[in-house]
């Protein structure tokens, strides 16, 4: 029997009813390697290797990195796995990991110098220009001239990026390319998301118009765009309440998502899911946020309490804190450090970090979090959800807490 696909229910349900359907999307983003090289796995823990030494930075490897891939889809819980084309082919295709998933296999259909972010390197600081280094056919067979019935092997959604910088050269080769690249996909049943960076240039656009200019970016960019070309959703920068509902409400069709960005604190991660969904927004595509957390699945599961509306996200760090504790994971802060905020630019070559403390109820302190909490009484049939909205803030915390550790072990 076929599985059906998480990402396919919510967008039909967002669709049919785009004001009141409570769908929320999550993605994994695990394309790091169009980006980064070795580093983009990320750093190893202490202690990870016999062979590390002290002050030695051990990065994870591509085998490591693509086991916590495998791990994230046999989890089910976000609705897409985004990958570079060579892991898609080998997740994907050589292993057949989705077939029986209800998680969406997802490649990175272009790699624009922006995101050429190399050590020692400086390419992602020039204005960004187009490039392409999967090929179509490779993410949906693995190898060019696919024949039909193999299309559906892999990957038949891909993420297309574009970072326009206010240049009329540029711009106009930027769009161009984006151009081609969907007249291939509609003939090839290929599927896409847009993904639109703000520009990598600096006075590109004045700040107070950034926003105005990326909402304008797109609207105009789609509107010669017919249905059978167009992105099933977006994937932009979160630049606040006012441009994410202006957006919105232009078109509640487009299906709004956020990126994520630098990883930031815990926090910054759970508030910007929170936030976006607040506003209208419908998806958020997570990369390093996921990928740098202490326990990516407990992250993840918090992400999805959020999205659901069960957790609010200071005390979704409060849970996932006490979590790393009874799994004795050290975390990489202090709980009074992961709730602090942290507003970074997001993309991929620069950022610059501002810190506030957000306002919050006096904060429980960690040993308090360890300590026995009401016990939550289990629902008559183990499918049913409990009544979050009658429990306390304790109690709903020990239910994602007592959850967490069926799952986790």
């Amino acid at each position: 029997m076929t599985v059906k696909k998480s990402l396919d229910e919510k967008l039909r349900s967002i669709h049919a009813d785009p004001h009141g359907s409570p769908e929320f999307i999550i993605a994994d983003a695990k394309d790091a390697d169009m980006a980064f090289g070795v580093a983009s796995p990320g750093l190893a823990r202490a202690g990870a290797s016999p062979e590390s030494h002290a002050n030695e930075v051990r990065f994870k490897t591509l085998a490591e990195y693509r086991d916590q891939i495998r791990q994230v889809i046999e989890q089910q819980i976000v609705d897409i796995v985004l990958m570079s084309a060579s892991t898609c082919e080998q997740l994907a295709i050589n292993e057949r990991r989705f077939e029986n998933s209800p998680i969406t296999p997802a490649a990175r259909a272009n790699d624009a110098t922006d995101v050429h972010v190399l050590r020692g390197g400086s390419i992602h600081t020039e204005p960004a220009r187009p490039f392409r280094t999967a090929h179509i056919d490779h993410m949906q067979c693995g190898h060019l001239d696919c024949a039909t019935a193999e299309r559906k092997l892999g990957a038949n959604l891909g993420l297309y990026s574009v970072t326009l910088t206010n240049n009329l050269e540029r711009d106009l080769e930027t769009l161009n390319r984006y151009k081609e690249f969907r007249e291939e996909a509609e003939r090839k049943g290929f599927r896409h998301f847009l993904e639109v960076f703000d520009p990598n240039v600096p006075d590109a656009v004045a700040p107070e118009s950034l926003p105005s200019f990326i909402n304008d970016l797109i609207a105009r960019t789609l509107a010669g765009v017919a249905q059978a070309g167009r992105p099933v959703f977006l994937k932009i920068v979160y630049h606040g309440p006012k441009a994410m509902e202006e957006l919105v409400a232009y078109d509640p069709h487009l299906v709004v998502g956020v990126l994520g960005g630098a990883a930031g604190t815990t926090l910054d991660a759970f508030q910007l899911l929170y936030q976006s969904k607040k506003y209208g927004g419908r998806a958020a595509l997570f990369g390093r946020k996921i990928n740098q957390a202490e326990n990516q699945l407990a992250f993840i599961e918090f992400l999805r309490y959020i999205a659901d509306g069960v957790i609010e996200p200071e005390e979704a760090v409060r849970a996932y804190h006490s979590v790393l504790q009874k799994l004795g994971v050290p975390p990489q802060r202090t709980l009074e450090q992961d709730l602090t905020l942290q507003t970074n630019v997001m993309s991929y070559g620069r950022s610059s970090t501002t810190i506030s403390v957000p306002p919050s109820p006096i904060p429980v302190p960690a040993a308090k979090m360890a300590s026995p909490l009401p016990v939550v009484t289990a629902a008559a049939n183990p499918s049913d959800k409990p009544d979050f909205a009658k429990m306390t803030s304790e109690q709903r915390l020990q239910y994602h807490l007592d959850r967490l550790k069926r799952s986790l072990g």
